[in-house]
């Protein structure tokens, strides 16, 4: 029986309701049974005791109070002329002997004018005596209000202390003056507050026109904290420059001008240069998740820091770095979850859209002056239940919104709208392990997703892309088709980390494993055009942006690759050391759209900038008397002549 399971499911309705319960229907003139019966379970109620101030009963306890209070004020300055006419009428009842001698004179016109004046006193002392006074209820104070329990004073507080004649009210007299002042503090920060609003009104608007033309801000320079802060924001930044350019002068003679002279030695190997160094005091303990290039400004990147370890999450970082400032970061932004994935905007250079571990997604401004996203997923939202291991920008759709592509370990791939000031969200694939099934209850067999961990868009056509999984195959999706594939690529044994289609090439991409393999494929050939064993997993790979058969690679073990098919289809043209601890892992690499550059993050939170030597961007060498053409079109014919070498009739489809 312990052994024995006991399926309970769980539903909203409430199990005590009544069953079948039947009524009269007056409209169908017959007995009908109620389908739809109130679920609702109250557990607990409780009757307050206020009333609204604008109701009929809250207006009658108002004119009730005041009454009351009426009637307390009049009773006072009655009192005191009822003492005033005891004191007469004793003054009056004792008789003098001048009065009796005058009396006794006056004869017999004495007794008329006494009976008129007792006439005229009985009227008087009638139309004196006030009606007897109510006792006045006590107000009850609110028990709860400790502002007024704490002001609630017995004695006035008198202000001068040169009116105080009776010596017991010098009691409180200290009392009194701490109350005046308290009061005399109020009122001098209400004037200062005043004061100040009245200040910031009349400020010119200058001041943010002049914010909007700096656009880019110094995380420890805030212009809205003072007056005085934003005026020399945009000097101490050209200052800052300017020190760092005297500081690291001898790198930045090397990132202009050098060319390693012993490449012409070497025969066809090359190296790469160290340039620069970026770390941040607060990163040093958290992993490089990601790398990107801002499209409009060429020496500014993005980096993502968070944790690839799961069981070490905790916070992340996303800074951006400028080459003319490599000592601190442009921008800085915390997060309370690892940044995974980031991606730069083509046309709007300042919208960056960022993938957490939690599974969020969110998009920064950078020319808002604020440390949070202006747009973040989520839960009702629809935002993953895994990490976001990638994100990508797309053309803006019919309605001139922007969106973005996100891929999760929860195998749904979801685009992501940006409308007004929400982000809406719709899943266009959900991915499917084939062959894995799981036992349900009552021997159901589930279907298992899969686990998406990289993908990239076609650069020309743009309802293709590719989706790399965590076991290792690859699938060639279209927006079109939410539930079947283009076609699958059994590609690797193990966890796709990273896959990029050519910028030149319209059929090839690349893709990189842990199972130690890169790989090179035409997309219309189920198997592999060239396989190239680097001896440790891949973490990344990336094109080159300037040649098609140029491409570099990064190693756990700390190494950095780069290859050139062109001039050795075989092995990597330059293998370099890029950190130096044994215990420290290369995790990403980017090549910038312009320079000869590349940078490298790693687990520490290290990035290096590398100048690519001279052999390691050799342009094609002209016949005599053929003019230099340079161009996409050369790129392709180059990338395509080694491919006709590779390919063979029958594996065409």
């Amino acid at each position: 029986e312990l052994k024995q399971e006991v399926t309970r499911t769980l539903t909203a309705n409430n199990p005590h309701i009544p069953r079948d319960i039947v009524r009269f229907s007056f409209k169908e003139r017959a007995y009908k049974l109620v389908d739809q019966m109130d679920q609702t379970a109250i557990h607990f109620t409780l009757n307050g005791n206020l009333v609204p101030k604008d109701s009929d009963e809250g207006r009658r306890q108002s004119i009730r109070s005041s009454i009351e209070e009426g009637s307390f004020i009049e009773k006072a300055p009655v009192e005191a002329p009822a003492e005033a006419t005891e004191e007469a009428e004793m003054k009056d009842e004792e008789p003098t002997g001048d009065a009796e001698a005058a009396g006794e004179g006056e004869g017999e016109e004495a007794p008329a004018a006494e009976a008129a004046e007792a006439t005229e006193a009985e009227e008087v002392e009638e139309a004196e005596e006030p009606p007897p006074p109510k006792a006045p209820e006590k107000k009850l104070a609110n028990q709860f209000n400790f502002i007024e329990r704490s002001s609630n004073t017995r004695h006035n507080p008198l202000r001068e202390k040169g009116c105080q004649t009776d010596p017991a009210p010098f009691e409180t007299f200290s009392e009194n003056v701490n109350q005046w002042f308290i009061y005399d503090a109020y009122m001098e920060e209400l004037e200062r507050l005043e004061k100040a609003k009245e200040k910031e009104k009349a400020k010119p608007p200058a001041v943010k026109k002049e914010d909007k033309k700096t656009g880019r801000k110094l995380s420890y320079v805030e212009p809205q904290h003072g007056d005085s802060l934003s005026k020399v924001a945009k000097a101490a930044k050209i200052a800052e420059r300017m020190v760092n350019l005297n500081t690291f002068d001898d790198i930045a003679q090397d990132f202009k001008y050098f060319e390693d002279a012993s490449d012409e030695f070497r025969g066809q190997e090359g190296t790469l240069l160290p340039l620069w160094k970026f770390q941040y005091e607060k990163t040093k303990k958290l992993a490089v998740t990601a790398l990107s290039w801002n499209p409009k400004y060429k020496d500014l990147f993005a980096v993502g820091y968070g944790s690839y370890d799961f069981m070490k999450q905790g916070h992340g970082m996303l800074l951006l770095y400028s080459l003319k400032n490599p000592s601190f970061p442009e921008y800085s932004f915390s997060s309370v979850s690892g940044v995974m994935c980031l991606d730069f905007h083509s046309d709007h250079s300042h919208l960056l859209a960022v993938g957490f571990y939690d599974g969020n997604v969110a998009i920064y401004n950078l020319k808002k002056a604020t440390s949070q996203p202006s747009y973040k997923s989520s839960a009702k939202s629809g935002k993953h239940t895994e990490p976001v291991w990638q994100v990508k920008w797309q053309k803006d759709d019919m309605d001139n919104n922007s969106n973005f592509f996100s891929v999760s370990s929860d195998g749904r791939i979801v685009s992501w709208t940006l409308v007004k000031n929400e982000l809406v969200h719709m899943d266009v694939i959900k991915l499917s392990a084939d062959g894995t099934t799981m036992q349900g209850p009552e021997g159901l067999q589930l279907q298992m997703l899969g686990s998406g961990t990289s993908f990239d868009f076609h650069k020309k056509i743009d309802y293709l892309f590719l989706v790399g999984t965590e076991e290792g195959k690859i699938y060639k999706c279209s927006k079109s088709y939410s539930s079947q594939f283009l076609d699958v690529f059994e590609a690797h044994h193990m966890a796709v980390d990273s896959i990029s289609w050519n910028p030149f090439h319209l059929k090839v991409f690349i893709s990189c494993s842990s199972d130690w393999t890169v790989k090179i494929w035409d997309h219309t050939i189920k198997t592999p055009m060239f396989v190239y064993d680097l001896h440790a997993p891949v973490g990344d790979i990336a094109w080159s942006p300037y040649s098609s058969t140029v491409f570099a690679a990064v190693t756990i073990d700390g190494q950095a690759h780069v290859f050139d098919l062109s001039i050795n289809k075989l092995e990597p043209l330059c293998t370099q050391l890029v950190v130096t601890s044994k215990k420290n892992k290369t995790t990403h690499i980017q090549f910038n759209p312009v320079y000869p550059i590349i940078v490298v993050g790693d687990e520490r939170g290290l990035v290096t900038c590398l100048k690519l030597s001279p052999n390691l961007r050799k342009m094609p060498k002209q016949k005599k008397g053929q003019e230099v053409k340079k161009g996409p079109e050369v790129e392709i014919a180059k990338l395509e002549k080694l491919l006709s070498l590779v390919r063979e009739p029958g594996r065409k489809e």
